[in-house]
Formats: structure tokens, C-alpha cells, sequence
């Protein structure tokens, strides 16, 4: 029960405290591009969700029943590009067959997750971190909710935002850029409720 409970507390944490976007500043590139819609910013959480857990459930165990057996780790971060990138063609291909209007509304978005740092930085981080693969998991699912948690959340304060009555000179990227480090705080405030939790 009380690695159950760990388990939970290590997903909240690396989704809130530790949020790859606000804390990190890794994945801004479509966190800004976009999140101006919410249901394209809902298909690129999901399918950074996706390739972030499969990524997790692929690399670790290459990394540690391949890589290092092998004498090779330090291969570790071209190894995790190949995989991610291949895992990426295969959500462009679902999407593309599936959902083409959301395809279309990701453009450019959708196969830069293959250069993502939040998706190399979880894979990369479970292994530099010497995270066990129960650790990696939880890791790479707080990481990833937390990454689609923000995105849609912000993608609905900038709707609500592009019919506000904002002064001209903050109108578009600056107050985005506002909110985000407003949010940022606000996530901040939650540490105290998660101090001293490890992984």
C-alpha cells in the first residue's frame, strides 16, 4: 500500500511540482504554437502523452538490458532520438488516417515532438537519474498528464484571452507569456504540499 501510495505521489509531483513546462521549460515551442486552439492543443497533449510512455516503456529497458551490457551507454541519447522519432511517424500516421482536420490544425507541431525536449528529457532523465522502472513509469506518466494538463489549460485561458479587452501592446504573444509565468507561480505554490517526497 505504501508503494502504491509513493507511486501516486511521484506522478502528482513530477505533474504539478516538477511540470516539465512550467518548471523546466521544456516543450515551448508547441506549448506557444498550439495552444491559440484547444482541440489542437488536446491531440498534441495526447499524442505527447502517447509517445512519452511508450518512449519510457522502450528506453529504459534498452538502456539497461542493451546499452550498458553492451559498454555502449553512452550511446544513450541517439538511441532514444531513433526511438522517439519512430514512435512519432507512427502518431502521425494514426492521426493523419483518423482525425485529418486535427492533423492539418498540428501542421509543423506534430513532428517536432520528435525534437520535443520534454519527450527526450523524461527518457533521458529516468536513466541519468538511476530511476528504478517502476520510478520511470510514474515518472514518464506525471510528465506526460502534466504536459497535456497545462497545454489545454493554457490553450482555454488564451480563448478566453483573445476576446479580452488586453491594451494593444500586450495583445497576443506577451500576455501568453504573462500567464504562463503567472501560472508557473501558481504550480510553485504546491511544493510545499510535496516536500521532501522523492522518487
Amino acid at each position: 500500500m505504501e508503494q502504491f501510495i509513493a507511486f501516486l505521489l511521484a506522478i502528482l509531483s513530477s505533474m504539478l511540482i516538477d511540470n516539465v513546462v512550467l518548471s523546466r521549460f521544456y516543450g515551448i515551442c508547441p506549448f506557444l504554437g498550439v495552444s491559440r486552439k484547444t482541440k489542437s492543443s488536446l491531440g498534441m497533449g495526447i499524442a505527447v502523452v502517447f509517445v512519452i510512455m511508450l518512449a519510457t516503456l522502450i528506453c529504459w529497458p534498452l538502456y539497461h538490458f542493451v546499452l550498458v551490457p553492451a559498454g555502449i551507454p553512452f550511446m544513450d541519447t541517439v538511441v532514444y532520438i531513433l526511438v522517439i522519432a519512430s514512435l512519432v511517424q507512427l502518431v502521425g500516421l494514426f492521426i493523419k488516417k483518423y482525425s485529418p482536420s486535427l492533423y492539418k490544425s498540428l501542421g509543423i507541431y506534430l513532428p517536432l515532438i520528435t525534437t520535443n525536449c520534454a519527450v527526450l528529457g523524461v527518457a533521458q532523465g529516468n536513466t541519468d537519474q538511476g530511476y528504478t522502472f517502476l520510478q520511470a513509469i510514474a515518472n514518464g506518466l506525471g510528465t506526460s498528464i502534466g504536459f497535456l494538463l497545462i497545454i489545454v489549460t493554457f490553450s482555454c485561458i488564451r480563448t478566453r484571452l483573445d476576446s479580452a479587452n488586453t491594451p494593444k501592446a500586450f495583445k497576443g504573444l506577451p500576455i501568453a507569456l504573462i500567464t504562463a509565468a503567472i501560472m508557473a507561480i501558481a504550480l510553485m505554490g504546491l511544493q510545499g504540499l510535496f516536500s521532501g517526497l522523492a522518487l
